[in-house]
């Protein structure tokens, strides 16, 4: 009888290990989600590691640039265009070094929009984002990742990936973005 009990508790402890362990990420995905919503900037810059976030953002953005500059024809024909694939980098690293916020996270993660450091104008703090207009899809990327990708109802073929990943055994953290554009495609 002590023999099943012990095995029975051991299977159930194994289990709520396993239940805790597969929902830590959607957890702490939700969390960054209320953050955000409510304007929570200490909640948000506990819930994301900036330094990964920007620099993925940065190559992100960076690829963006590439596509969009090799495939405009005026720049394909000018030696400007080349020109432009050597600044672009330097150009988008000191401006997402600048911007990454927690409130620009925060309008990331309401408006399912990559911030755009070329764009001087923001919206206003006050502005209002509907969120019923923003589908989120959620799932494991591998082992140590997990995604949620916001989608604009009204700009269907542009989703943004966010990347939580595993910081410790229950601990996630927002690390990077994937853009997702299928217009330019």
């Amino acid at each position: 009888m002590k023999k099943s009990l012990i095995v029975g508790v051991a299977a159930g402890a194994v289990v709520l290990f396993a239940l805790v362990w597969a929902a830590a990420p959607v957890l702490a995905a939700q969390a960054l989600i209320r953050a955000a919503e409510a304007g929570d900037e200490n909640k948000i810059e506990r819930l994301v590691d900036f330094p990964s976030l920007r620099q993925s953002l940065k190559d992100e953005l960076n690829a963006e640039l590439a596509a969009q500059l090799r495939r405009d024809p005026r720049m394909a024909e000018s030696g400007l265009g080349g020109l432009g694939l050597i600044l672009a980098p330097m150009l988008v690293s000191g401006a997402v070094d600048a911007v990454v916020t927690p409130e620009v996270v925060a309008r990331m993660v309401t408006t399912a929009e990559a911030p755009d450091p070329t764009v001087r104008d923001q919206p206003e703090p006050g502005d209002a984002v509907d969120e019923d207009d923003i589908h989120q899809s959620w799932g494991y990327r591998d082992f140590n990742a997990f995604a949620v990708t916001l989608t604009d109802r009204d700009r269907p073929e542009q989703r943004l990936a966010l990347i939580l990943e595993r910081r410790g055994l229950f601990t996630w953290k927002l690390a990077a973005v994937d853009i997702q554009n299928e217009a330019g495609a």
